[in-house]
């Protein structure tokens, strides 16, 4: 349980949410810290909670049954994952993993499934979140992970920046080269090589602690 002005300063559509809604749904909420390397769940899993990033990076990805690691995408602070599967009620189809030290929200599924059926605010938000991560596993496969290093890169920053479904990022983040790496699956040398190639072409600025994007419409559609 948490309250409800915590609550506020890092889930967005908290915003959506009437005082009865807000209150009902802290109740619901508790916090865990999961260490770097650490898993919040693990592929098959029942999980009973829908999560969010209050402060940190997990990344979400899974292993395909000929042993191949695949990463789909990352998630930040206030980006929140898994209504899919809590509203079927299904074991998850992915691992979440911890990149650096992360807290993460855990709304229970009770509660969760309250606002489902009770918050027209709460469903605004989801269909806004689902139609959004929707487009971006469409642009996922159409990709194929084929890519050369660099434009690989340039999605995976610019899937980081999505405005909906990391709401508190703003334009900078700080995240490292190896962070980075693991969540586009390329070696620290190779991302390295990419963000200088992205940096000279105006699209983000590297510094000592992330990485700041200037165009993310054109890390979008990099190289095609």
């Amino acid at each position: 349980m948490i309250d409800v002005e915590q609550l506020r300063g890092f889930a967005v559509w908290s915003q959506e949410l009437t005082d009865v809604e807000l209150k009902r749904a802290a109740r619901g909420i508790s916090l865990r810290t999961i260490d770097a390397g650490g898993y919040l769940f693990h592929r098959g899993d029942r999980f009973d909670a829908w999560a969010g990033i209050v402060e940190g990076i997990v990344k979400m990805s899974t292993v395909t049954s000929s042993g191949k690691a695949v990463s789909y995408t990352g998630l930040t602070s206030g980006g929140w994952f898994g209504e899919g599967s809590v509203i079927k009620n299904e074991r998850r189809q992915y691992d979440i993993v911890a990149l650096r030290r992360t807290e993460v929200a855990c709304m229970s599924g009770p509660t969760f499934r309250w606002l489902f059926e009770n918050s027209t605010g709460f469903n605004r938000f989801l269909v806004t979140q689902l139609n959004e991560r929707l487009g971006q596993f469409i642009a996922f496969l159409g990709h194929d992970r084929a890519f050369e290093s660099t434009p690989r890169v340039a999605r995976c920053i610019a899937w980081l920046f999505n405005p909906i479904l990391s709401p508190n990022i703003g334009s900078h983040l700080e995240i490292s080269q190896e962070e980075l790496g693991s969540l586009s699956g390329l070696s620290r040398q190779m991302t390295n090589r990419s963000l200088k190639t992205l940096e000279q072409a105006g699209l983000v600025r590297v510094e000592h602690d992330g990485i700041t994007v200037i165009d993310r419409d054109g890390l979008l559609h990099y190289g095609e």
